[in-house]
C-alpha cells in the first residue's frame, strides 16, 4: 500500500477491493443484493434482522422497553443478521432494506406488511406505534427529535470517521484519527453540557432519544466502544457517564444489549430472540 502522506487522488477512481481493511470483503461501490435469499419470518408480527451493533441495539432496546411497559404488541422475533458474512446483501434483506445495512424491521400485525429501515426511523415508528417514548406535546417533542436526529447526523463521524481509522483501516493516519477524534470529543462535549442540565436528553423524561444515543456515546464513555476510553479520556464527561450508567441500570436496555450479540461473555449473548423465555436459558 501506498504511503498516505504522498498519495495523490487519480482522475478517475477505480474500486481496489484490497483496500478497505478489515471489512474490505463487504464493502463494495454499488447496491442490491448479491444474492438470493429469503428471510425467515417469525411468529410475531414484529420481525427484526439485526446484529448488537449500537445502531441494533437502538432497536433491542426499545422493543424490550415497549415490553416491560405491557406493550405486548411489541413482541418480536430477532433474526442473526451476519454483516461480516455478507447476509445483508442477500435479495430478501434487499427487500426490506435497499441500502443493505442493519436493523430493518416487518410488521406484520396490518393488512399490508411495512417494511422500516434506518435505525432512527425504526424508533421513531414504534413510539408514533405504541405512543410510547416520545413526548406528545410541545417543546419536549421537538426536543427529543432534534437530538434523535443528532444523532443519526453524529454518529457516523463517531463510526464510520473515528472508529474506522482509530480501530479498523489497514494503515494509521495521524490526520484522519485527528481530525475525528476532535470531532467525537466536540460531541461527547455537546452531550455533557446538555446532560448537566437535565437527567435525559429531552429532559425528565427517558425517551427514543436516549435510546438512539446510549449504545454509542454510553458504551464510548464506558470503554466499550473501540478501546478507546483512555485515548479519548472518556473520564471526563461526568454527565455523560452518570447518564450512562443510570440506563445501563434499566432491566429492558440490559435485555436489549444482549439480542442479536455474537461475541463477549456467553452469559450476554442471545444471538436470536423469539421468546421472552429466551433470556432465561442464558447461563448466569
Amino acid at each position: 500500500m501506498s504511503d498516505s502522506s504522498h498519495y495523490t487522488p487519480p482522475a478517475v477512481w477505480t474500486w481496489n477491493k484490497a483496500n478497505g481493511g478489515q471489512f474490505a470483503s463487504i464493502n463494495r461501490p454499488v447496491a442490491g443484493p448479491t444474492h438470493e435469499k429469503a428471510l425467515p419470518v417469525g411468529k410475531h408480527p414484529l420481525q427484526l434482522y439485526s446484529l448488537a451493533t449500537p445502531n441494533g441495539v437502538k432497536v433491542t432496546v426499545m422493543l424490550e422497553e415497549l415490553l416491560a411497559l405491557g406493550h405486548v404488541g411489541a413482541e418480536y422475533d430477532a433474526w442473526l443478521i451476519d454483516i461480516k458474512e455478507g447476509q445483508q446483501f442477500g435479495s430478501g434483506f434487499v427487500d426490506v432494506n435497499p441500502n443493505s445495512k442493519i436493523p430493518a424491521l416487518m410488521d406484520h400485525s396490518g393488512d399490508k406488511p411495512v417494511r422500516v429501515f434506518e435505525s432512527g426511523a425504526i424508533l421513531l415508528y414504534l413510539a408514533e406505534k405504541f405512543g410510547a417514548f416520545l413526548p406528545t406535546t410541545m417543546p419536549q417533542r421537538a426536543e427529543c427529535l432534534s437530538w434523535l436526529f443528532w444523532q443519526m447526523g453524529s454518529a457516523p463521524f463517531l463510526g464510520g470517521g473515528f472508529g474506522h481509522f482509530y480501530a479498523y483501516a489497514p494503515v494509521k493516519i495521524e490526520y484522519a484519527i485527528d481530525r475525528y477524534a476532535m470531532e467525537v470529543k466536540r460531541q461527547l462535549d455537546v452531550l455533557n453540557r446538555r446532560l448537566a442540565e437535565s437527567p435525559y436528553l429531552a429532559g425528565d423524561d427517558y425517551t427514543i432519544a436516549d435510546m438512539a444515543v446510549w449504545p454509542w456515546y454510553g458504551a464510548l464513555v464506558k470503554g466499550q466502544l473501540y478501546s478507546a476510553g483512555e485515548f479519548l479520556q472518556v473520564q471526563d464527561y461526568t454527565h455523560v457517564v452518570r447518564w450512562a450508567d443510570q440506563i445501563a441500570q434499566r432491566p429492558a436496555a440490559q435485555r436489549g444489549r444482549k439480542v442479536n450479540r455474537t461475541w463477549g461473555e456467553p452469559s450476554s449473548q442471545l444471538p436470536e430472540r423469539h421468546d421472552a423465555s429466551d433470556f432465561d436459558k442464558l447461563p448466569t
